[in-house]
Order: C-alpha cells, then structure tokens, then sequence
C-alpha cells in the first residue's frame, strides 16, 4: 500500500496506529496494541498487523520519554529561557539548576538521572564566565573514561550518567571553547544557536532540533527501547513534539477558518500535557514580559498527573487543589485535565497579566484513551464541569468550541508535517469543518 503511511505513537501503555492516504490525508484505519516495553518494536508490529507492507513514520514517549535537564546562568532568565526550549521540544523537564554547580548541585543532577542536559548561559557577547565554570564541572563531574583527542585524561569525579549528552545552547562567543572543554570530559555534545541571544529575544528552534536529535540517538538509538534497527529507523520524534507539531497545524487551519487560538489538554497514563497555540494578535497588547520573550507555541507536562502509572500522585495533585475525583477513568481524567489547565495557567500568568493562555483560543480539544473511549454524554459532562471550574480552567473553556480527538489525529498530523504537510491537515480538516 504504497500510496498510505502509518503514523504510529508508541506511549507507556499503548502503541497507536493510524494509516492515513497521503494524497488526501484521508484516515483509512486505526488500531492499537498493548505497548511491549521489553522491546517496542513488538508492540508496533502487532498494531499495524492490519496495514500490509505500509511505511512506518512513529513517535515515542515509551519508558518515560526524554527525561532532560536544564542547566543555565541564573534561574529567571537563561534558566527559564532553556526549560521553554526543553518543553517546545516534547522533553520531560526532569530539573532546572541556576548558577554554578557546586558539588551539592552536581550531586541533585545526577540523581536524576537525565537522558540530557541542556546547557544554556549568557546572551551573545555578554556574560561568559558561569556557562564556562558550569561546563567545567560538568566535565570533571563525568566518569574516568580514558584519554581523550587531545591527550589529556577523561572525566573525573563519576558524578554524573555515563556518557550523557549535552545540548550546549548558550553565549555564542565561548561556544568552541565550552564544547572542546565537554569533549574532553567525556561528555557527548551537540551544538545549538543561543535560546537567548538578546534579552528579551526568545531563539529555542536550534535547541529543539538538537534535542530531538538527541532523543533519536541516544535514546531511539540505543538498546533501551529496542535492539531492532527498524525502531531508529521508524522515529522521527518524541510523541510530545509530534503532537505539538500537530497543534501548530491545526492552530494554522482554525486561523483560516476565522477561529483562530488552540489549547489541547492530552491525559495519559503517566503524564498530563498542556499544548497552547494562542492566536498572536489577541496577546500582543497584552503580553509585557520582556526578561525571555514569548513563544509562539507552548507547551506544559505534568509529570504527576496519570490516569494509571501515576494515579496516586494525580489524587496527592486533585487533594491539593480541593478535588475529590472518584474512581473510574474518566473521572481521573477529568481531575488531570483540570489541574494541568489551573497549572498551565498558572504558568501563562508570567507571560502578561491574565494570562496569555487565557486569551485568543478558539478551540479546546481533548485528547486522551479516557476521553476517546467515554460516553459522548458523559464527556459533554466532564466538559461543562470544566467550563464551570472557578479555579482557573472554566476562563478558557467558557464559550469556546471544544472537540474530542476520538481517532487519535493529533500525533498523526505532526509526523506528516514536515514531508507530507497536505496530508498533516487534510487529516485534521474534519476538525475544521
């Protein structure tokens, strides 16, 4: 079926096919399967059992995604700047340090256990001297490994995960000698163009592009998931970046349609994500944040909301926020999605008062296994509980379209985005229509 491709997204739980035409983006089938956490692959196979020889384009979040961390010059500013590139880059933000790493941080680093760090610092030109001491200690920080090109002995402490990559995205001025000075710790590191160039100029699609490269070689690439070579050949993306790809796409046809402004609110079974895509004339009045500047696309995760792995932390996170969720799935679902939109929001305040993911939506969606597989009118329940919610989530819900995404299209139009970019809408044009 050569003229068909299946898009598929390997969660924590369940790996998801959709086979879509890519002439028209026409959804021809879906299916799913049990995720095969002992090796992916297996997983995907049997979930496209259905689709014949058709091509393969996938997404992961399986066994937890891209844990990544954040090391940056000083908390407000660059610190920020790199974890709003770590989030529009679909990676788990795992944890942020400012400053110079001193051994106690180093130590709060390494215990968890990051598939990368981002290390950022400075504006271009200007302050240098904390992204070059915190490159220093994370080289000496990293296991004795060797030689290295240059001669001189590897690592040091052992501090840090064997051989961690580093995405290196600070003051553009030191970035060939910050590199050499990871290099020769051990450390393996992509280069990026500054995510703060200037104050108040946000810059994070270099980064995002390293870190997904990262993600597909490091982690796809490796044995973790899969020993199977088909894996690294299938991935394209971590699942949160294909999703939010397919936001982007959906935001560019509801502008077309007049209804411009998309949140998506996607509960899983160990994390809630928040994608924001808010139509840019509604905010500019507003937003008067300059220390970092303003994406045009967001995106929050809430580690602690899940309907399944992490179901005793969502009702730690509901009980916090004066919620008593029962016990069935959707009832869980609907206490994550209110608590990562008060939590989204939350967030959004820093952009401009209200906050800017209050503003220019037109359409909220609902993604999820709990909201796709519920009753229409039990969902239209949950929905006007939302919109009623006067702890923050009821301002972007009242009077404003909201639509399940029952066949699972989102994740599917982001990986047909970059090649196939008429298939990536003409699979969403239901949701316009």
């Amino acid at each position: 079926m050569t003229d068909a491709v299946a898009c598929v997204d390997i969660g924590s739980t369940y790996t998801k096919a959709a086979l879509v035409e890519v002439a028209t983006g026409r959804l021809l089938a879906t299916a799913q399967s049990p995720t095969t956490i002992d090796d992916v692959v297996t997983g995907v196979l049997a979930a496209t059992a259905g689709f014949a020889d058709t091509p393969v384009l996938a997404c992961s979040s399986a066994g937890g995604g891209l844990r990544l961390a954040v090391v940056g010059y000083e908390q407000l500013i660059s610190a920020e700047a790199g974890h709003r590139a770590a989030l529009s880059a679909g990676a788990r933000v795992v944890h942020v340090a400012a400053g110079r790493l001193d051994d106690a941080a180093l130590t709060e680093l390494a215990e968890v256990a990051p598939d990368v760090v981002l290390l950022v610092g400075g504006t271009d030109g200007g302050e240098d001297s904390v992204l070059r001491f915190n490159a220093k200690a994370l080289a000496s920080s990293a296991p004795l490994q060797g030689p290295s090109a240059s001669g001189r002995v590897l690592g040091g402490s052992g501090v840090l995960p064997l051989s961690v990559p580093v995405v290196l995205a600070g003051n553009a001025a030191v970035r060939d000698e910050v590199a050499a000075v990871l290099r020769d710790g051990g450390l393996p590191v992509r280069e990026a163009d500054n995510v703060l160039p200037d104050i108040g100029r946000l810059a994070p699609e270099s980064a995002r592009t390293a870190i997904r490269e990262v993600f597909l070689e490091h982690v796809i690439g490796g044995a973790r998931l899969s020993s199977d070579p088909r894996l690294r050949e299938w991935v394209r993306a971590v699942t949160p970046d294909a999703v939010l790809e397919g936001v982007s796409v959906l935001a560019r046809l509801r502008a077309g349609a007049d209804v411009p402004g998309v949140v998506v609110l996607d509960v899983g079974g160990a994390t809630t994500d928040v994608y924001c895509v808010p139509d840019p004339d509604a905010e500019q009045a507003t937003l008067g944040r300059e220390a970092v500047g303003v994406p045009a696309r967001r995106r929050t995760v809430e580690g602690d909301l899940g309907v399944s792995s992490s179901v005793g932390d969502l009702r730690a996170a509901a009980a916090a926020e004066g919620l008593e969720p029962g016990d069935d799935p959707l009832a869980l679902g609907e206490a994550a999605a209110t608590v990562a939109l008060r939590r989204h929001l939350r967030a959004e305040a820093a952009y401009g008062p209200g906050g800017a993911g209050a503003r220019g939506v037109g359409l909220v969606m609902l993604s999820g296994g709990v909201f796709r597989h519920a009753d229409p009118a039990a969902v239209d329940a949950v929905v006007a509980r939302l919109a009623a919610d006067r702890g923050g989530a009821g301002s972007v819900l009242t009077d404003t379209e909201v639509v399940v995404d029952r066949r699972y299209v989102l994740a599917a139009a982001g990986l047909l985005a970059a090649d196939h970019p008429s298939a990536a809408a003409g699979v969403l044009n239901a949701l316009v229509d």
